[in-house]
């Protein structure tokens, strides 16, 4: 029983696992030099709204804060508040540039419904 409840939470305790592909690394490596915040990590939240239910938030941030999960995908830290954690575990951040525009992209496992827009999930 004891081995159980250690196993779980175990499980509990590892952080989200996000995956970053090159082209959204290095956009995100450009966005912290432009901005003059290099050695910062991404934020990377989910908040209710958007048209699907759940929208995502994305930004730089020097440090993590005390709860964070915080991992390092193509050369990247990624911070990820608790909250977030289980409905983005799996993600996949992408990033395209074509001529109606550019930005980050996401594969989420857990998004039961997309909007059209991409950008949020239900």
């Amino acid at each position: 029983m004891e081995f159980a409840l250690l196993f779980a939470k175990q499980l509990v305790e590892e952080p989200a696992m996000i995956v970053l592909t090159p082209e959204a690394a290095d956009a995100v490596k450009a966005a912290m030099v432009k901005t003059g915040k290099e050695g910062a990590g991404l934020r990377i939240m989910v908040e209710a709204g958007g048209c699907a239910g759940y929208k995502y938030l994305i930004g730089l941030d020097h440090e993590p804060r005390e709860d964070d999960a915080v991992i390092e995908s193509g050369g990247v830290k990624v911070f990820i508040d608790p909250e977030s954690q289980p409905l983005i575990s799996g993600l996949k951040v992408g990033f395209v540039e074509s001529f109606e525009g550019s930005g980050f992209t996401f594969e989420n496992p857990n998004a039961g419904a997309k909007c059209s827009c991409g950008k949020s999930f239900g």
